[in-house]
């Protein structure tokens, strides 16, 4: 049987989650669903990172224990798993001893024994709402532009991982597409930040600062920054460093990461060359995701539109949450979601559509042959056409199996998750069709026998649709 990885992001915990997360593990949820289907051994991980210090000032700001203060939102992430259906083998957190630390911890070592950590003097603008440096050409009158904030001007010992050092075999690997980014846009737009080389970048922090993350090994008067911390998990969760790697040389390397646009150039730039430095095989492909605005505007605690998914599921129901996330809003670009939008797609789509179609099929079934159908013989089905006249003697099983599973399979494995739905509901549409033509529910009065091969055929379709949608649904 053969394997694949897929992650999510680890979900940073300054804060409960929103639709946005949401998005992010449910499209990763449905490619994992679907290589279920295709009979491999999948690995799923999800998690969160709960490190540095913008979660420490936050757990201050709320006059709260640090660790009992992730605690409890690395929760209701965690709660994301049940309440979105969610198929995750693993949930890892970078606060975790036992797991993550010392996966994190052997890799910094495997980047100093490979001479690609050294000891330098950082002097830059350092923003807490990134947990990041960012240049002058970053902010927009002194501030970030993200935040709205000025960042701190600070000058420091830390640790550098040489990352100049990969630029070209990064990107030679970027441009084979041994490690594919899709979409095309996001592959271009790394291509481009590597025209001038990679920069080394700062790997630690004094502890004295950030007190709240992996000490450095050899040296506790540092805390390893995000980048071999939080990246690591993607081995860590595999049990890499720990006594046991079995999971980690079944699983390794990952197939796919999924992303959000904006930790882009730490997955495509920053983990690509700590691998490599490592000496460990790099992941095969990173999807990146768009943003979801709130009809039109990004969303924000200052506007007040964040959007709770676990009030959505309360309301409508985790199927109709996944719905509208995987099929109304584009996998690769910024989607917008506003409730009218997400109650017309629900109720034209789910209820009036799928959900009528299955409950009349299903009733007729039940009324007209005791809820019993048996497989009409080939001529009996071919005698009942899909599409009459367009092309002769098309049965319901012919057209699905010719026509409909060749594009949805070809989108599926395409990550094109929009265009497999739409493929599944056009069949939805021709089995509609199909009802109208032939109108069992009046044929029955004239012809049981063909009724009974029409409804055959319907309750066929009504199965491949459950089928096609077991990984959206």
């Amino acid at each position: 049987m053969s394997k694949f990885y897929i992650t999510t992001p680890i979900y940073y915990v300054n804060a409960p989650p929103h639709l946005g997360h949401a998005i992010t593990s449910i499209l990763a949820d449905i490619v994992a669903r679907y290589h279920r289907l295709s009979g491999k051994e999948v690995f799923f991980l999800t998690g969160t990172d709960e490190h540095g210090a913008k979660i420490l000032r936050a757990s201050e700001r709320a006059g709260r224990e640090v660790s009992s203060f992730v605690a409890e939102i690395r929760e209701s992430f965690r709660n994301l798993s049940p309440a979105l259906n969610l198929s995750n083998d693993d949930f890892i957190y970078t606060p975790d001893r036992k797991r993550h630390w010392p996966g994190a911890q052997k890799l910094w070592q495997k980047l100093k024994e490979a001479g690609d950590i050294y000891k330098g003097k950082y002097k830059g603008f350092y923003c807490v709402g990134h947990e990041a440096f960012v240049t002058e050409k970053d902010l927009v009158n002194g501030k970030c532009a993200d935040h709205d904030e000025k960042p701190q001007l600070i000058e420091e010992d830390n640790y550098f991982f040489r990352l100049s050092k990969y630029t070209a075999e990064i990107k030679r690997r970027i441009e084979s597409k041994e490690l594919l980014i899709l979409p095309e846009s996001r592959r271009n737009e790394v291509l481009a930040l590597m025209e001038g080389g990679l920069k080394d970048v700062s790997f630690s922090r004094p502890s004295q600062d950030i007190s709240w993350g992996i000490p450095v090994p050899g040296d506790e008067s540092q805390t390893m920054y995000v980048w071999c911390d939080a990246l690591s998990n993607y081995i860590s969760a595999l049990g890499y460093g720990s006594e046991d790697e079995t999971k980690f040389l079944k699983f390794w390397p990952a197939d796919i990461h999924f992303i959000g646009k904006d930790i882009l150039r730490f997955h495509a730039a920053i983990w690509p060359g700590m691998l490599l430095s490592a000496g460990l095989l790099l992941p095969r492909a990173l999807l990146v995701t768009g943003m979801i605005q709130v009809g039109g505007r990004k969303m924000s605690k200052t506007l007040g539109n964040v959007v709770d998914p676990f009030e959505l599921v309360e309301h409508f129901g985790a199927d109709a949450v996944r719905y509208y996330l995987s099929r109304e809003v584009p996998v690769f670009d910024d989607g917008d979601f506003t409730h009218e939008k997400f109650s017309r797609a629900y109720e034209g789509n789910l209820v009036n559509g799928l959900g009528n179609y299955v409950q009349r099929i299903s009733t007729m079934v039940r009324n007209y042959f005791d809820s019993r159908l048996e497989k009409p013989a080939e001529e009996e089905i071919l005698k009942v056409p899909l599409k009459k006249g367009e092309v002769e003697y098309v049965s319901v099983p012919y057209f699905i199996e010719k026509v409909v599973f060749p594009e949805y399979q070809k989108s599926m494995d395409n990550l094109e998750l929009n265009r497999a739905s739409d493929a599944v509901f056009r069949l939805l549409k021709e089995l509609d069709g199909y009802v109208q033509h032939y109108e069992p529910f009046h044929l029955i009065e004239t012809d049981k026998e063909k009724t009974r091969v029409v409804l055959w055929n319907l309750a066929y379709g009504a199965v491949s649709l459950a089928w096609f949608l077991t990984p959206f649904l």
